[in-house]
């Protein structure tokens, strides 16, 4: 797949496409085919069908040369491609900044504006609906002086064509909407149709239109006959005043831009400018804003008209505006949506109230897009991990990070996955099997996922095992200047987990400095160090200058409103806090069920806004089922304190301090009334939760919410020391699954020669197939910790059963899978395993359920009673709804040191989550075999017997 082309270069401020058009015009036809890779199966033996991403590819036709261009995920990158090419191959040389003001640009404008003022254009039956044809038909319908005459912003905001011809020249007309009307006002002066009007921005046909055309544009009305009425907002320029709602009144004949204009006291319509769309892409919301006073003046050309600095004017820079539209806006704004579109000639209308306005100031904030995507502002957090695509709820993480540069206008995110060779030294002592694992407190917990891992962020010989690949991801302006970088330690087996991870990083960084922008630059790239990102504070500056005075402004204005109420109403509140929390207040019997870290959770929750005394309640947000991750920050604070002391069917109250008023504002279904009741004193937050459903964790989600790094990896690095202290050469795994261990010794330098894995499920096996393929096949460097292996091999059969083709390999493991059997099948395993197979060394690992008290939040009083006494007090759950059984540390000491005098072994007992020496012991408990002298008379009594059905078999050779 190709890469995306660059649009700009330093020789030319033109796309690629524009510089074609330049030359050719209308002869050059872009076509754009879908098409997609076929993806090469990379394991022969297994007939799994792929498929690859959509994709785009461009064909473009000139006189005398067709070119195609690579595949790309869009089709205007496939179309800028092709048009390089085409450059490339005719050896064209764009235009220099310092030669475009010979460049026909004037010609090319001129022709358009033609071509708009001509008869042709408007009567036109096959084209679609033109916006401009509406503004046309108003201007038309108009019975003063200005009948016919529509304002230039109008062209320059409603004519695609225009614009980007306009914008093809330079990308510093595209944030500066005085330049392009100047611009357009300027070619038009060339057009052969178009007259403009002097000292005015009014342009208009210089030769009146027939009578046909007349009588088909003035005979269509408004559907409404008696007018219409449109909520919209006013922005004041002044960040101290309140944004307001406004009211317009659109008659049946007028035309809804002089309705705006009086709003913001304009007698004279042309002097209003109008912003590219905001918000939602599909949209018509904009901002319409007076024109400068002393615009740039047209008779310059087109060099000094680039050049020219901002005119010196009374009006004051408007923060909210221009940040919203990233243009240069001055003055008061409104914002309003309402307009002609291409799906029908009637006016197109719609509300937009205060709410609408503070959804989207919060909606370009990374916790707001998340917040609005889930649509739970004043109960949704952005999560601090990203644990599963399973458990995530929401926008994913890339998505908001690409949905935060779009509005911030910056480049689109860059990825990089980059594959992990170089691992872990096995001489290192990076195990967590002799810590203790800490039940952290809600601001430890978010520091420790903010880490990604518990050990200090720049120790890179501590990245878990476990992983294949990481991510980095760089932020540009769209002058592709580095804004913000992200390298994090982490790996992860999957890079789609691994560029999830990579974004949540750089959003959560971005997240906290705007919730604390007097934060200092040194704590800054501290903050930023701890997530592996480092950002350039003078390039950082320059792109959220904006952001930075807005939300500075809005945060101010809030918290000081919001302070005085919310002492008022602490100062009449007699209760105690705890996270912020009043009044907490439990109905409902216990179940016993309650939500653990990693459970999948469903709430029913009403938050109303309270007037203290008067009993005068709103409500602001509610949701029948929302459900969230317990563990990574999913929630706000208060809510998941909550949540984890109530058991399933139980209800609970609690109120709580005013947050911002923009949430409030946001949440509210009618802002005015909040606004209301926000006046009247003393307010808080009340929260009504029910809990509905509790999920309880899988393994991997429960170790991905508690343990850093989770279990598995742990697990791993346990067994690769023991292989690499024992020199194995050989290793077969029982029960192997999908091959996670094998997969993840592929990644380390061993001793290593020949692997096994052995399951009784073909597809689990299928897929082990299929990664341990694709990673040996690849590894052929020498320098590749795989290298070491000469041969692999799956077989389909029971570990119960011997099978003499893997007699006495060196060393064997068995992670997780016994508590997977009924008791009487793992103790069968147990004997056959070291009767029959024999390893030099054999590794088993499973939980101990005394374990499950810290993870199921079980009270432990009676350490010193009877094994099986404790066994029945403890709570029957297991950590997986599969287990059979799951053994405490006496039961499984009792199980491995029977087996081991029985058949000449020794046995050590470990584990990895938490430590021996403090109660309940280790998360996952391991034992240790070691084989004595064999006796020969045992092993050549073994029968030769070969049951297993090898599933895939791979050598070097």
């Amino acid at each position: 797949m190709g890469e995306t082309p660059t649009i700009q270069t330093k020789k030319s401020n033109q796309t690629p496409k524009a510089i074609i058009h330049q030359k050719y015009g209308s002869s050059a036809c872009y076509r754009i085919e879908e098409v997609r890779e076929p993806v090469q199966n990379s394991c022969p033996g297994l007939a799994i069908p792929q498929q690859g991403p959509c994709l785009f590819r461009c064909n473009l036709q000139l006189p005398g040369l067709s070119v195609t261009s690579e595949a790309f995920k869009k089709k205007k990158d496939a179309e800028q491609n092709a048009a390089q090419m085409a450059i490339e191959k005719l050896d064209i040389q764009p235009a220099t900044d310092s030669s475009t003001s010979q460049e026909p640009w004037d010609v090319l404008i001129a022709a358009r504006i033609s071509s708009l003022f001509s008869n042709e254009f408007l009567s036109s039956q096959n084209q679609p609906q033109h916006p401009l044809i509406g503004h046309f038909r108003a201007a038309l319908q108009r019975e003063t002086e200005e009948c016919g005459l529509l304002p230039v912003s109008i062209l320059a905001t409603y004519d695609a064509k225009l614009n980007n011809l306009c914008k093809s020249i330079n990308h510093k007309l595209d944030r500066n909407p005085h330049l392009i009307v100047t611009l357009i006002m300027k070619a038009a002066r060339k057009s052969g149709s178009a007259a403009i009007s002097q000292g005015k921005l009014w342009i208009s046909k210089q030769t009146p239109y027939t009578p046909e055309i007349l009588q088909a544009l003035t005979s269509q009305q408004l559907s409404s006959s008696e007018g219409i009425w449109i909520q919209a907002v006013r922005i004041p320029c002044s960040i101290e005043k309140p944004v307001e709602p406004v009211t317009l009144y659109i008659s049946s004949d007028g035309y809804y831009m002089d309705a705006i204009a009086q709003e913001l006291g304009l007698t004279d319509t042309s002097q209003i400018l109008v912003s590219r769309t905001v918000g939602k892409a599909s949209s018509e919301m904009r901002l319409y804003f007076s024109a400068l006073e002393s615009p740039v003046p047209s008779d310059l050309s087109l060099e000094d008209l680039l050049d020219a600095k901002e005119p010196v004017t009374n009006e004051s820079f408007n923060d909210r505006a221009s940040y919203f539209s990233s243009q240069n806006i001055y003055g008061d704004a409104i914002l309003a949506s309402i307009g002609y579109t291409w799906k029908f000639p009637d006016l197109f209308h719609e509300d937009v109230s205060l709410g609408t306005y503070y959804r989207m100031l919060i909606g370009r904030l990374p916790n707001g897009g998340y917040k609005l995507s889930r649509e739970a502002i004043l109960v949704a957090e952005l999560p601090i991990a990203f644990t599963s695509r399973s458990n995530w709820r929401g926008s994913y993480p890339w998505d908001l990070l690409e949905m935060f540069c779009r509005q911030h206008w910056l480049s689109e995110p860059v990825y990089s996955i980059i594959s992990i060779t170089d691992l872990v030294d096995p001489s290192l002592e990076t195990s967590q099997a002799s810590k203790k694992l800490k039940v952290a407190n809600p601001a430890e917990e978010e520091t420790k996922y903010a880490n990604g891992r518990s050990h200090a962020a720049n120790d890179k010989e501590s990245i878990a095992p476990g992983g294949s690949c990481r991510c980095e991801v760089k932020i540009l302006s769209k002058g592709q200047d580095l804004i913000i970088e992200c390298s994090p330690v982490d790996s992860y087996r999957k890079p789609n987990d691994a560029k999830q991870n990579a974004a949540l990083k750089v959003l959560s960084w971005l997240n906290k400095y705007l919730r604390k922008l007097d934060m200092h630059v040194e704590k800054l790239s501290s903050s930023g160090a701890t997530h592996g990102l480092c950002f350039y504070p003078e390039n950082f500056s320059k792109e959220f200058a904006l952001c930075l005075s807005v939300h500075a402004g809005q945060l101010a204005s809030s918290l000081r409103k919001c302070s005085l109420l919310a002492s008022s109403c602490m100062d009449q509140l007699n209760t105690t806090q705890e996270h912020g929390v009043c009044s907490f207040k439990t109905e409902g019997l216990d179940s016993g069920v309650f939500p653990s870290n990693g459970s999948l959770i469903c709430i029913s929750y009403v938050v109303s806004l309270v007037r203290k005394g008067e009993h005068m309640k709103e409500s602001l947000e509610s949701s029948d089922e929302f459900e969230f991750e317990v563990g990574t920050g999913a929630v706000i604070p208060q809510v998941e304190a909550c949540v984890t002391q109530m058991s399933m069917n139980q209800s609970a109250h609690f109120n709580t301090e005013l947050p911002p008023r923009e949430f409030i504002f946001a949440a509210a279904g009618d802002s005015l009334k909040s606004i209301s009741l926000l006046s009247m004193g003393a307010c808080f937050l009340e929260y009504s939760i029910s809990l509905l459903r509790v999920t309880e964790p899988l393994e991997d989600r429960m170790e991905q919410a508690l343990f850093s790094p989770p279990l598995s990896k742990q697990r791993v690095e346990y067994a690769l020391r023991h292989i690499n202290e024992s020199c194995a050469t050989t290793l077969v795994d029982f029960g192997c699954g999908s091959g996670s261990l094998l997969d993840s010794l592929l990644d380390m330098s061993t001793s290593l020669e020949k692997i096994v894995g052995v399951d009784i499920s073909r597809k689990s096996l299928s897929r082990a197939a299929k990664a341990l393929h694709l990673k040996l096949s690849e590894n052929s460097d020498p320098a590749k910790p795989s290298r070491g292996i000469k041969s692999a091999l799956l077989y389909d059969g029971s570990i119960t059963v011997f099978d003499s083709r893997l007699g006495g390999f060196d060393i064997g493991t068995c992670l997780e899978v016994i508590e997977h059997m009924e008791e009487d099948q793992a103790c069968l395993f147990g004997d056959v395993v070291l009767s029959s197979f024999r390893p030099s060394i054999l590794i088993v690992s499973t939980p101990n359920y005394e374990y499950n008290s810290i993870l199921q939040r079980t009270d432990l009083s009676k350490k010193d009673e009877d094994p099986d006494e404790k066994m029945q007090s403890l709570p029957c759950k297991f950590r997986n709804h599969d287990h059979k059984f799951e053994w405490t540390r006496e039961q499984f000491n009792n199980w491995a040191s029977d087996l081991a005098m029985r058949h000449n072994y020794s046995v050590e007992f470990s584990g990895v989550g938490g430590s021996a020496d403090v109660e309940p012991g280790f998360a996952s408990q391991i034992a240790i075999f070691r084989r004595g002298p064999i006796d020969a008379e045992c092993s050549e009594n073994l029968d030769i017997a070969q049951p297993y059905e090898v599933i895939w078999n791979w050598s070097r050779s």
